[in-house]
């Protein structure tokens, strides 16, 4: 495993305009789902700083962690572990993957960002979105009801952080400020991504704000997904914004080893459970390995293979969205933490330069567009 700092170049510190990869993750805790051994929640967390550096030395660009206030996760705040993470790294942006904007106060997101953008010398991002559990709402004295309502409102009050130091705001679930300061300023605007899964409104309104959008794919073709981008960048037009100059990303599940059969037979026996405790949950028939084998198709939902596998899979959707990042979800469930650190190494030694390479060649002027296959 690459794990000692000096034997890697520090990647250089502006990435410019290249195709951007990187990870995200929830933190999980959960039972291995052959021994049944459950890691402890100061483990978990110093593993994850172990595959953020790990990420940033193989130089990949982004790093995000998810909020969550269930059992299974061990991060309910973000901001306090990429802070962490700000310390040991060099130049990987890191970002909330997703700040739970509805059930929090978005002065103290924005201060919490603020400070992690100080501290990482500009690296600091926020993905925004409603989560796609519901615990933090009563934890946090709010309505489920109000749920699309207190999104739009804070959203529309960090966005109003970002644009000046004194802040004068009105809205319906939060007292209202009344030309106060809010400190500290990051270095530069901090990036606000809207993260949505497949509702149109939540695309059209991250078009009409101007706001890169992050679009979780974990399930069904890819294809599907290609209105709901059209429709983003249509809004972005009509609102003055040039859809160009917006990036999307796109989020999904998967794993990388050496090679197709052991990415495989390693990844499902965790996405599996994934699927059958959500599942418990929402009311869900269990999950079958002939799914799962379905869904690692070059237009199945999963980005699970070998190197050229998940090479040739990124650059599938990039031919069918033209997006600018792509961010992977290696563990679903609480992994081998030496099987996770072997992926990370993977996407960033041998994905990575291939994507890119040739995104860049698709993008230079005078290349032909990209179009998806068809077979």
């Amino acid at each position: 495993m690459l794990t000692d700092r000096g034997s890697i170049p520090a990647p250089a510190p502006s990435r410019g305009h290249r195709f951007e990869l990187g990870l995200y993750t929830f933190a999980e805790r959960t039972p291995d789902p052959y021994t049944g051994q459950l890691v402890s929640p100061a483990q978990r967390l110093q593993d994850l700083l172990e595959e953020i550096v790990l990420a940033d030395q193989v130089g990949l660009d982004v790093f995000g962690i998810g909020e969550h206030h269930r059992p299974e996760f061990v991060v309910s705040s973000p901001a306090v572990v990429l802070a962490a993470a700000a310390a040991r790294t060099r130049s990987i942006r890191l970002t909330s993957a997703v700040t739970v904007l509805s059930s929090d106060d978005p002065v103290r997101v924005f201060q919490d960002f603020a400070t992690l953008d100080l501290l990482s010398q500009g690296r600091a991002e926020i993905m925004a979105g409603r989560g796609s559990f519901i615990e933090s709402f009563p934890l946090f004295g709010y309505d489920l009801h109000d749920y699309d309502a207190l999104f739009a409102e804070k959203l529309d009050l960090l966005l109003k952080l970002r644009q000046a130091e004194r802040v004068t705001w009105t809205g319906r679930y939060r007292p209202a400020i009344t030309d106060l300061g809010v400190y500290p300023r990051p270095l530069n605007t901090l990036p606000v991504w809207l993260a949505v899964g497949g509702t149109p409104q939540s695309a059209v309104r991250a078009g009409t704000l101007g706001l890169p959008l992050a679009v979780a794919i974990i399930g069904g073709m890819p294809e599907r997904f290609a209105p709901l981008i059209s429709l983003y960048r249509t809004a972005a037009q009509r609102t003055g914004f040039e859809p160009s100059g917006l990036p999307v990303g796109i989020n999904s599940h998967g794993y990388i080893a050496p090679t197709s059969q052991q990415a495989a037979d390693e990844s499902f026996p965790y996405h599996q459970h994934l699927m059958n405790t959500i599942g418990r949950e929402r009311g869900w028939p269990p999950f079958t390995r002939e799914q799962f084998d379905a869904s690692l198709d070059l237009r199945g939902a999963l980005v699970v293979g070998d190197p050229q596998q998940v090479a040739e899979k990124i650059l599938f959707q990039h031919g069918i969205f033209g997006h600018q990042r792509f961010l992977l979800q290696l563990s679903v469930r609480t992994m081998p933490h030496a099987q996770i650190m072997r992926a990370i190494e993977l996407l960033g030694t041998q994905v990575a330069p291939v994507v890119r390479e040739e995104v860049r060649r698709r993008t230079s002027p005078g290349s032909a567009p990209s179009e998806a296959r068809s077979e």
